[in-house]
Parts: C-alpha cells; structure tokens; sequence
C-alpha cells in the first residue's frame, strides 16, 4: 500500500478536523510525507491553513467547491489546542459575551494567556489575531 493511501486512511479515521504534520510523520520519512501531503492537498482531501497544519475539507452544499471543514475559528482554536495551547476569548469577545458592551467583534482573536505565539493561521482569506495576558509598560517619566 503507497504511503498516500496510508496517509488517507489515517486521516479518515481521525474525528479531528485538523492534522498536523507531526500526526502522519511516523508513517515515512520526511520527504516522503512531503510528497504524500501534497498530493492530498492537489486532491483536495486537505487545505493547508498553516505551517505544518492541515484541514480536511468537504463539499460546499452551495457552489459544489473544495472548502475547510470548519471556520477560522474553530480550526484554529482546534489546531492550538493540538499543540498544547490553552485558547481563550479575546477582550473584545469576552466584553461583548459578558454583555458589558453591544459592540461586536469585527474579527477573531484568541487570547493565548501568558504565551507569546506569532504562528500564523488562515482559512479562506481570513487571519487569526493573537493578543495575551501581558501589559505594555507604562511610560516613564
């Protein structure tokens, strides 16, 4: 069986919509995982969203085209937390959950605590914004 073979039917089997290249690597060598990933992304079984992360895709109902199994939002809140980082709301969206204001948040962006990440995430145009817990210095005077 072609290691691409291997591959998809690992990834079938997952009920995670997001796979890592660490997930598969165990399957060949580098190169040849390489290969494999590529070919599943040519074929439209996965959509890479960032370095080393990969999204299964599906039928969109509407237009009949390849697109991510899921939003911005939950990929990347999912793809974190496969890589061991506790993701919470935004201030914005913690504000507006919490019903302190009525201003929605125009974008997503999670709030990754006491971690410093600048991994970039992206799913169909749109950018994952990371804020954390630390607080810009104050000036002196």
């Amino acid at each position: 069986m072609k290691l691409e073979e291997r591959m998809l039917r690992s990834i079938k089997l997952r009920s995670s919509n997001i796979i890592l290249r660490a997930d598969v690597a165990h399957l060949g060598s580098a190169s040849q995982v390489s290969e494999a990933l590529n070919s599943l992304l040519k074929k439209g079984v996965l959509v890479r969203i960032g370095t080393g992360v990969y999204a299964k895709t599906r039928k969109s109902s509407v237009t009949g085209a390849t697109i991510p199994s899921g939003s911005l939002e939950t990929l990347a809140t999912e793809a974190l937390q496969k890589m061991g980082v506790r993701v919470q709301a935004g201030r914005v969206a913690a504000e507006y959950n919490s019903g302190r204001t009525t201003q929605m948040p125009g974008s997503f962006v999670a709030n990754t605590g006491s971690r410093r990440i600048s991994r970039k995430i992206a799913v169909g145009g749109r950018e994952l914004a990371y804020e954390n817990n630390y607080s810009k210095t104050a000036p002196r005077n």
